[in-house]
């Protein structure tokens, strides 16, 4: 059996997606900037693809800037607000402690140059509120950068109202919302959102390309210079057969996405309510305020690394958490956030689940991580000091 459920990671591309990208790499091969009609074409295509994104969104086309992903537009709209803001001598960025790296890295950055970063706690349960976001809220604050979906926990962030505060503050609001997309119903001008990013990978599209949306009148910093394309805002040619992928796994995942969400939501508490009768063990994040298909779960007394290899073993593809820190041996700084101490914090397990992931395959799921998480224990000398009472249990 083999059973794959670290779609947080990354999605299969889905059939519809693959068959609406293959004529543009053989047949329709033109550069969309060139006069001809082969290039011409080319255009067409981008601008329907455009046009089919801003749809989903609820925005107009124009504001609709292709980039190489979910990291590109998260530090060009990061960038381009920070400037906005030196500019009217407004230098503080407010965010949260648990933001995908590529928001924080840039933060880091910002930082040395002389802006005041600061991060909201996300408390126990991943969850700040939009009156933390407004008590934060000062003169010089030139915006506010709030994920939709926490990339680890999946904790859902109240991006409605965190948005009104900031409108009403007059502060520019950000929002990556790369786990959300395609999984939540999302509509920048109904919650109130200013710029956000998003990539294709995460919603059954193609790797290597996202959007950033950017709200008309807020000038974009370029991150790459060269020539005109995407309105003078992000230079090179732009990646036709992965737009028009993008575009087509958008559409087919937003459609019935109620349906898919209840389905999820019943896979996703059946496997919370089962991994919970594993001893000493802890969900991470709000048990309902997250995404349909997301669970994360420590275990005392185990580390993660193995926990991932013997699942892999048994046929099951999951993570620890984030697949961008999957290299460092430092512990999620999500489940620090959280407050999870660094012994609890190794031993991690985030399943990610998609529409067609069943109800057998969750059956599995238990009961082998019910079996690994036995096996490492019985093997671990941490976990026999635990029941010798040399250690106390910190998950009781």
């Amino acid at each position: 059996m083999s059973i794959y459920v670290d779609n947080g990671a990354t999605t299969k591309l889905s059939s519809k997606a693959l068959s609406a990208m293959l004529p543009f790499f053989q047949e329709e091969y033109g550069n969309p900037s060139s006069l001809h009609s082969v290039g011409q074409r080319a255009n067409e295509a981008l601008t329907d693809a455009r046009t089919r994104i801003a749809k989903v969104l609820n925005c107009d086309p124009k504001e609709i800037i292709f980039t190489s992903g979910g990291s590109e537009a998260d530090n060009q709209a990061i960038r381009s607000a920070a400037m906005l803001g030196a500019r009217k001598g407004k230098k503080h960025i407010i965010s949260t402690a648990f933001e995908h790296h590529a928001v924080l890295h840039t933060l880091d950055k910002l930082k040395k140059q002389g802006y005041e970063i600061t991060l909201l706690d996300v408390h126990e349960h991943g969850l700040v509120t939009a009156e933390q976001v407004r008590k934060a809220i000062r003169e010089d604050t030139c915006l506010v950068t709030v994920m939709y979906a926490n990339n680890e926990i999946g904790t859902i962030q109240p991006i409605e109202e965190i948005g009104a505060v900031c409108r009403e503050k007059g502060v520019l609001f950000h929002t990556d919302a790369v786990q959300a997309v395609g999984h939540l119903k999302v509509d920048v001008q109904e919650q109130n959102i200013d710029m956000l990013s998003l990539s294709a990978h995460k919603f059954h599209g193609p790797k290597g390309i996202g959007v950033l949306y950017a709200r008309k009148g807020i000038l974009l910093e370029p991150l790459i210079e060269g020539g005109a394309q995407e309105r003078g805002r992000r230079a090179g040619t732009e990646n036709i057969p992965a737009i028009v992928g993008m575009a087509a796994a958008l559409e087919e995942a937003v459609d019935g996405i109620e349906e898919k969400q209840l389905k999820l939501k019943g896979l996703r508490q059946k496997l919370i309510a089962g991994l919970s009768k594993i001893p000493h063990s802890v969900l991470n994040g709000d048990q309902n305020q997250r995404l349909p298909g997301n669970v994360h779960f420590c275990f005392e007394g185990i580390e993660g690394e193995s926990l991932l290899l013997l699942l892999d073993d048994k046929g099951i593809c999951a993570s620890s958490g984030s697949a961008c820190t999957s290299g460092s041996l430092d512990p999620s700084h999500v489940l620090l956030a959280i407050g999870r101490p660094h012994e609890i914090a190794h031993g991690s397990l985030r399943l990610s689940l998609s529409d067609e992931n069943t109800e057998e395959e969750v059956d599995y799921i238990i009961e082998a991580v019910t079996d690994v998480v036995a096996y490492l224990r019985s093997i671990s000398p941490v976990w026999r000091d635990l029941q010798a009472g040399i250690q106390d249990y910190i998950i009781k």
